[in-house]
């Protein structure tokens, strides 16, 4: 495990793809046989078509699902239940996150893919477990105690990545850390925000502990995509934030769910990576920090709240306090 606090540069690599590009195209004449990968929220939007990528490379994956026959289902219509494995498993339930690490670590021997995908986004005020606030606690917390209780299987790789997604949302807020159960207050977009960042700030602490046993991190910003993520919102909301006209037209720059997961599987998969990481990915690159005099400074580039080494430390210490669990104390 490395002590020395160093960090991959936030700055493109020129990877020769784009905004446009698609997961299949990342994922084109790259060889996955024999690796096995796990995709949180694999059966919806961008989690299926990165589980779509993922197994036309070879990989095997499996799904960890809340509602396991939807999940089912879905793959199923999709072609892929031949080849990917689904189980049962509750992001907002820190003994159902512990109940599916245990059975994967019993079945396999080496786990060489994490994309941390699921998540909910400006949901109604909702308190999880001993009251998390629910955000938070399954965008993060849930991911946060995956990692931990997987890191068996990580190391055994030798070769692993975890990719952790974040978004632009991260800009709406940072940790809180005086008050990251909104227990005052409670705004939905900066509670977004918040476990944004803190899925950001997991991919740089990770990173950080994991690089010396062959596990590198990344956060990813998939792009603006219509998905089932957005099913909290009322139709003028989105309507109000340019995101659709009245019609229900999405407007233009939006991002296909297949072009949605091509940072993901960018980040997972990518040999301009290798000895790499600690870093926010958008459109198939590594980001570079926001430039807070661009117009377009909400949607592009990373705020540096969201790579701090010092909060990501303090973030990874708050979750090991909150869960009791640290794969590395």
């Amino acid at each position: 495990m490395s002590e020395e606090r160093t960090q991959t540069e936030q700055r493109p690599l020129g990877s020769g793809f784009g905004h446009g590009t698609t997961a299949m195209e990342v994922i084109d004449g790259i060889n996955l046989r024999g690796k096995s990968a796990i995709v949180t929220g694999g059966y919806s939007g961008l989690g299926l078509e990165t589980v779509r990528a993922l197994v036309a490379a070879g990989a095997e994956v499996t799904v960890p699902a809340r509602r396991l026959e939807h999940a089912r289902s879905v793959l199923a219509d999709a072609g892929l239940s031949a080849d990917v494995q689904v189980e049962h498993m509750d992001l907002a339930d820190q003994d159902s996150v512990k109940d599916f690490a245990a059975r994967y670590l019993a079945d396999h021997e080496k786990l060489d893919i994490l994309i941390n995908n699921a998540a909910i986004m400006a949901s109604p005020e909702q308190r999880v477990g001993p009251g998390w606030e629910a955000q938070f606690a399954t965008n993060h917390l849930g991911h946060y105690t995956l990692v931990n209780l997987l890191w068996p299987a990580l190391v055994a790789s030798g070769d692993a990545r975890v990719v952790s997604l974040s978004s632009t949302g991260h800009k709406l807020s940072p940790v809180r850390f005086d008050d990251f159960n909104f227990s005052t207050s409670y705004d939905k977009w900066q509670a977004y925000g918040q476990a944004k960042t803190a899925n950001s700030l997991l991919a740089v602490e990770l990173d950080h502990l994991g690089r010396g046993s062959g596990v590198r991190a990344f956060a990813v910003h998939p792009g603006g995509i219509m998905t089932e993520l957005q099913r909290h919102l009322p139709k003028e909301e989105m309507v109000a934030a340019g995101w659709m006209d009245a019609e229900g037209n999405v407007r233009e720059g939006f991002k296909t769910p297949e072009q949605g997961a091509a940072t993901s599987v960018w980040a997972a998969t990518s040999k301009a990576l290798n000895g790499k990481g600690g870093v926010y990915c958008e459109d198939c690159d590594i980001a570079k920090p926001t430039d807070k005099e661009s117009p377009l400074a909400r949607y592009q580039g990373v705020d540096a709240h969201a790579v701090d080494n010092a909060d990501a430390k303090k973030l990874w210490a708050l979750s090991a306090e909150l869960t009791g669990i640290n794969a590395f104390a």
